[in-house]
């Protein structure tokens, strides 16, 4: 008798319906030589550190570091009967092996195992590893058992990952939270990630807008211009000189290129997809995915390949029909379906890309949930897209000398659209935004000219970074420290496609985080929490670091005694550095976002104190923008920049007397009052010559 074990009930299910296990009985389904029974969720979980030794129960710095010698395990009460469940069966003397059919990956692995050792259970076992829930899929999985120990450096990547989130987790949350009086919740992928969101929040908050003008110049009906100029007077100055002389084509060049489709989808890229498309967050798309690769309708969803392995030719020009048939496209494209540019067995370790299965030929899609049929769109038609044609386009060049200045314009025209069809079609469906416009440019020559042309100038104004949305964060979790990477380096980037959704909810369930539309933006415990703890736990290249630590661990490459003993002398270093300060006094938690910083004035707008940053002096409150930058292009221009005691005047009087500004037009210096002219919304400054004089008639007085 074989005994096997899944991840959940409803995978059970279906694996006990391909092999015959139909007998249903308390916990478990046997039948035809199997018992299949299931775990659920992780049945078995790191103890507390009170399971240790009853002192811990008692927050106390003077405790910390709590590091396990020898590592405990605990089953929580909600999962102790189904625990009690498989270690019967477990103990069964007609059960010989088991099959370990948890999801095939690093958390699988590890729920597995440790229900395995929690039960002392001896007997022999063997994998079964599939990417798709269709029956043909468990039939194969089963025909090709694998041996238990080629996971073996899996499970100690995911034994040496929980291990390191509790020491960090454990100590850094108990550490902080007494120093600060405040519960503050530490996490080792959790709080780099908040650091970046808090990082992208001051930049906003800080950001100065500045007005700048474009110089156009028209010739033709080809606008082509001269950008970014930070002085009025100096753009309508060259735009008048242009109007009065000749302007050249110096260069007229058209080239053709072809724009590749799009890669399969893996899981992050799904789930930034859904999101910029549905709003969906990244745990939502997760679901809904998991939700369908339970229900047969595609592939393992926790991957991190784009592609296919090369046995899968006649499996992906399969699904390509039928993709066409269930959504009605297969008179859309006339190019036939690329295959072989989505398989790359090279860059499939685990599993392969996300994709559909065949079982959607059979399925309705009403019956599906409206999140689920919106994922499963996506999944098809980027399958289609993937496959598709190379878009080819035709781009133009202009650049044209007028009175010693260049003008530029660019243009492009679709030639073939290729594979973009499926996504101007997929935009149909979900009512999206159309694909932006082409920008058409006449036709016109090198060396042409044209007397007196038109010219006109516009004003814009320069944009601050934008709040992360789940899209972006993703994104930037995916290369986090990755500059600090070589570059053969495999893994990188912040946690892994599977637990990235995971940690960003539970930032927002701790409050550090919310969500503003599609924008998350950081709490006020947020902001605080990211600027008080220390650069060891919140650095994203350290944690990315760890994340690819693990990699190696899973490949052989390197110990993870090694990488367990790495994350102890953290978490020591940690505890002596911060925890012989003692507790903070008289310095509630609202008030610490910027502790031992001199403040060097009063926010003109909101009254709060204003702190010297590194590139500029900024107010410390919460949703206030009110900041001086300490250069910019203004000032450079008259070599000049705001320095600690000019930005301490300006706070207090409005204005400070300047000497030795530089005027590039005259080529001499100059003195003259800077004052502060806040409009409510930005920073400017202007000169003033009057108050200059009358500062020095009361010098003479």
């Amino acid at each position: 008798m074989q005994l096997v074990i899944a991840e959940k009930p409803s995978v059970a299910q279906s694996i006990a319906k391909v092999i015959g296990a139909y007998k249903r009985e308390d916990g478990y389904l046997e039948g035809s030589g199997y018992i299949v029974s299931w775990c659920v969720g992780h049945l078995v979980e790191l103890a507390q550190p009170q399971d240790y030794d009853e002192k811990y129960a008692k927050w106390r710095i003077e405790d910390l570091p709590i590091m396990p010698q020898e590592w405990s395990y605990s089953i929580s009460k909600g999962t102790a009967k189904q625990f009690r469940v498989l270690k019967k069966l477990m103990e069964r003397s007609d059960v010989t092996e088991l099959i370990e059919a948890t999801d095939a990956g690093r958390e699988g692995e590890l729920i597995f195992r440790l229900v395995y050792h929690q039960a002392g259970c001896k007997k022999p076992f063997k994998r079964l590893w599939i990417s798709s829930m269709e029956d043909s899929a468990i039939k194969a999985g089963f025909q090709d058992l694998r041996p238990s120990s080629e996971y073996d450096r899996l499970y100690a990547a995911a034994l040496a990952r929980s291990q390191a989130d509790w020491l960090v987790g454990m100590n850094g949350t108990r550490l902080f939270t007494k120093l600060y009086d405040k519960k503050l919740t530490v996490g080792r992928v959790q709080t780099p990630t908040l650091t970046m969101v808090v990082d992208r929040q001051k930049q906003i908050d800080g950001f100065q807008k500045q007005k700048y003008w474009n110089v156009h110049l028209m010739l033709d009906g080809a606008d082509l211009v001269k950008e970014k100029h930070f002085d009025k007077a100096e753009a309508e100055r060259i735009a008048e000189e242009c109007r009065q002389h000749k302007a050249i084509i110096t260069k007229a060049q058209s080239t053709e290129k072809a724009v590749s489709a799009p890669r399969l989808y893996d899981l992050t890229t799904l789930q930034r997809e859904a999101n910029r498309y549905f709003g969906y967050t990244a745990q939502k798309t997760l679901d809904y995915t998991q939700s369908l690769y339970e229900q047969k309708l595609v592939t393992y969803p926790r991957t991190d390949s784009q592609f296919l392995s090369d046995d899968m030719s006649s499996t992906a020009e399969q699904m390509v029909q039928l993709v066409k048939q269930l959504y009605g496209v297969k008179a859309i494209a006339p190019h036939k379906p690329d295959i072989s540019r989505i398989l790359n067995s090279s860059k499939v370790s685990d599993h392969h890309a996300i994709i559909p299965t065949a079982e959607i030929e059979k399925q309705e899609l009403s019956r599906l949930a409206q999140g689920e049929r919106d994922i499963l769109l996506l999944i098809s038609m980027r399958l289609l897209a993937a496959t598709g044609a190379k878009q080819r386009v035709q781009e133009t060049e202009l650049t044209a000398d007028c009175s010693g200045y260049e003008f530029k314009a660019k243009g492009k025209s679709v030639l073939d659209p290729g594979w973009k069809v499926y996504e101007d079609m997929l935009r149909d469906m979900i009512g999206g935004k159309k694909t932006e416009a082409e920008k058409m440019l006449p036709v016109l020559v090198e060396g042409q000219s044209f007397e007196n042309p038109e010219t006109s100038v516009t004003e814009h104004q320069t944009s601050p970074p934008k709040a992360y949305t789940e899209d972006t964060l993703l994104s930037a979790l995916e290369t986090a420290g990755n500059d600090c990477f070589d570059e053969d380096t495999e893994k990188k980037g912040l946690g892994t496609p599977a637990t990235r959704a995971a940690m960003i909810e539970k930032l927002v369930a701790n409050q550090y985080i919310r969500r503003k539309g599609k924008q998350l933006v950081p709490t006020e415990d947020g902001l605080a929490m990211a600027e008080l703890l220390p650069e060891e736990i919140k650095s994203p290249k350290l944690t990315a670091d760890w994340e690819n630590a693990l990699m190696q661990i899973e490949h052989g490459e390197a110990s993870s005694e090694a990488f367990m003993a790495d994350i102890g002398g953290l978490v020591r270093t940690l505890v002596s550095k911060y925890g012989t300060a003692g507790k903070v006094e008289n310095n509630p938690f609202s008030d610490i976002a910027r502790p031992q910083r001199e403040q060097i004035g009063v926010c003109p707008r909101c009254g709060s104190p204003v702190y010297e940053g590194e590139k500029n002096y900024y107010c410390s409150a919460q949703g206030c923008s009110f900041c001086i930058w300490k250069e910019s292009r203004w000032l450079s221009g008259m070599k000049k920049k705001i320095t600690k005691k000019m930005a301490t005047t300006l706070l207090k009087d409005g204005r400070v007397y300047v000497t030795g500004f530089y005027s590039e037009r005259k080529g001499r210096c100059f003195d003259a009052f800077l004052v502060l002219d806040d409009t409510g919304k930005q920073v400017n400054f202007k000169l003033d010559f009057d108050g200059k004089k009358a500062a020095r008639n009361k010098k003479k007085g």
